[in-house]
């Protein structure tokens, strides 16, 4: 595979994270390692994270980043939700203008707008005049209305609020722009490709953005249940909030125990709804069979991972789900919504997706609870599930997600070398 130059557009970018700043590092590093010669343009913000990591971890010859900000003074946008929308647009144009002159010099054969990975907001690197990626992006996710049926006030406003911006953002002319000059545009899941407006949606496609380092898919001899009374031991990890779903995975524990299936559950995390969901737990009776957990290091939640035997992550409208995947690779079946990001994740393999077209709140906790009592009942299906997991996460191993956009045949790359060849003739003709 010939080596092409790849400027990548990388707001967040550190190492040893996860989120957006996980992902514009990881990019970046697998190009590399696929032979290309990549250069980033990232925050000076993240300066010091990338060379702690790069002293840890090494950084390949041919990775090089460009580091740029706005004014300090500039910096106190940053400081309310709002504000840093109008510094991130900032940001981008002032990026722009170092990546149109690190162009002049390095004569890049494609540029990539990797994070932050949002369809509402604008990227001007297709002003470069090259092959132009956009993505994965994900935002145009929306929880069904039928199902916000248990949401507090706040949530339900925000949620609404959510919506309006997504209709909004669709006549934004910068936006526009972007979509415009994309050579090619990736969407996260099916549902941020229909919010992309009409016009735009023959050069696009669906993948996600995250993936798992190979090192970290293990799994430990356990038996059918971890726990010795064969009670099923679910866990949750994410943050406290109503968009996560949990007011309707609660809901389907306490049916289950009602029906005489033995099953705890872990929260991991902390939020603002966590008030709501011990209210909840209370009323259901379920306080001896609820463990909170707050945030814990990633590396013990990975090891923490091996006590229990099922993720429950009913998220509404998550367009990854880097905590599925988490789960996934150590040998953790999955029960998840059929929406968003962890509905790409998981399949009949690995877990399972509870269905919620045309269905109301209290069907969809019937669903889950289906779904889980399936599993705690049946050990030869909770085992073929944590394989069915183990095998699932390595399909996304950073180098085969990558791969699908800078590997030979991915379509960064192809656009990139067809460019190539056609300036290549168009200068010796």
């Amino acid at each position: 595979m010939q080596a092409i130059k790849i400027l990548m557009s990388a707001y967040a970018c550190e190492p040893g994270k996860g989120s957006e700043p996980g992902v514009g590092w990881r990019w970046a590093i697998e190009a590399a390692a696929l032979n290309h010669e990549v250069w980033v343009i990232t925050r000076t913000n993240n300066q010091s994270a990338i060379v702690t990591g790069v002293a840890q971890y090494g950084k390949p010859k041919n990775l090089h980043f460009v580091y740029y900000d706005l004014p300090t003074w500039a910096s106190w946008w940053k400081r309310g939700r709002q504000g840093i929308h109008l510094y991130y647009v900032l940001w981008q144009l002032g990026a722009y203008r170092c990546a149109r002159k690190l162009h002049a010099a390095q004569k890049f054969d494609a540029v990539h707008h990797i994070t932050f990975g949002v369809t509402r907001h604008p990227s001007f690197m297709g002003r470069l005049g090259i092959p132009f990626i956009v993505g994965p992006l994900g935002g145009g996710e929306r929880a069904p209305l039928i199902l916000r049926k248990y949401y507090s006030l706040s949530s339900k406003f925000s949620d609404a609020l959510r919506d309006l911006i997504n209709v909004v953002s669709k006549y934004d002319p910068w936006l526009r722009q972007m979509y415009t000059q994309a050579s090619h545009i990736y969407l996260k899941t099916p549902q941020s490709l229909d919010w992309l407006p009409q016009i735009y949606q023959h050069k696009a496609s669906c993948m996600l953005e995250i993936g798992i380092d190979q090192r970290n898919i293990t799994i430990t001899e356990k038996s059918a249940l971890t726990n010795r009374q064969q009670s099923l031991h679910v866990v949750y990890v994410g943050r406290f909030i109503d968009i996560k779903g949990m007011d309707l995975g609660l809901r389907a524990i306490a049916k289950m125990r009602a029906n005489g299936i033995p099953v705890r559950i872990t929260m991991i995390g902390q939020g603002p709804a966590q008030k709501d969901w011990q209210q909840l737990i209370a009323r259901f009776k379920l306080v001896d069979a609820i463990t909170w957990i707050p945030w814990m290091k990633q590396q013990d939640l990975l090891a923490a991972y091996q006590t229990f035997d099922l993720l429950l992550f009913p998220s509404m409208h998550d367009s990854s789900g880097n905590v599925v995947l988490e789960a996934m690779a150590s040998g953790l079946p999955v029960v998840c919504l059929d929406l968003g990001g962890p509905a790409q994740i998981v399949n009949q393999s690995c877990g399972r997706v509870v269905l919620v077209a045309g269905l109301d709140a209290d069907q969809v906790i019937d669903g889950l609870a289906i779904a889980l009592t399936e599993i705690a009942k049946s050990p030869s299906i909770a085992n073929a599930l944590r394989t069915g997991a183990l095998k699932r996460a390595s399909e996304f191993s950073w180098k085969n997600v990558v791969g699908q956009v800078w590997g030979q045949h991915g379509n960064g790359y192809q656009m990139a070398i067809k460019s190539s060849t056609q300036d290549s003739d168009y200068v010796s003709a």
